[in-house]
């Protein structure tokens, strides 16, 4: 069976002062606790910010770091009930990449904790040939959970986290792997009535 290790984690926000950065960084150590090989993707990095006016050459990089990834996980603020701007514009401008890959979501926001972000992405992510899995975690109000480093500062919720997050990354496995499994048996190719654009 195949033990599919690598994961790109791929942050959904480009605000200045972005929260994004502290639940990024707890979920990258929670990952390799549970024995991944986590990739940050920023999408504010410089070498792929312009992707979001559609650059050549950044979605050719953006391509590059996505290339034979076991599995992502989404790691997103919600925004006006959805997901950001720059990341649908990230999702949007790569398609092979996603295919029949494993993809996890992880939400923070106010009151729902980001869930109605994890609700817009599932139907985007299926029209992508992507598997998202059922568990989800998330945060509520995380500029009260988070220090600077990304550790949760109360222990009872670093706890409840730490479970969920146990969860989600055994689900992750199981589909990384049975995925990874189905691929090497028989290519996943792109129907023949569907164009690239």
């Amino acid at each position: 069976m195949s033990q599919g290790n690598r994961i790109v984690v791929m942050m959904g926000s480009i605000r200045e002062g972005r929260i994004n950065d502290r639940v990024a960084a707890w979920v990258m150590g929670q990952l390799q606790q549970h024995g991944f090989a986590p990739e940050l993707l920023d999408p504010a990095d410089p070498d792929l910010l312009p992707v979001q006016i559609q650059d050549k050459a950044a979605i050719a990089r953006l391509r590059d770091r996505m290339a034979g990834a076991d599995g992502f996980v989404i790691v997103t603020p919600e925004y006006n009930h959805a997901e950001p701007g720059p990341l649908k514009t990230l999702i949007d401008s790569v398609t092979d990449e996603w295919w029949a890959r494993p993809i996890g979501l992880i939400s923070y926001g106010g009151i729902s904790g980001g869930l109605r972000a994890i609700e817009a992405l599932r139907v985007i992510l299926s029209e992508l040939h992507t598997v998202t899995i059922r568990d989800t975690v998330s945060f509520a109000s995380p500029w009260r959970r988070f220090d600077e480093a990304g550790n949760i500062t109360d222990p009872e919720h670093a706890a409840a986290a730490e479970t969920a997050m146990a969860d989600f990354s055994h689900r992750l496995r199981w589909w990384a792997d049975a995925l990874a499994d189905a691929r090497a048996a028989r290519p996943y190719d792109r129907p023949k009535d569907k164009e690239q654009d």
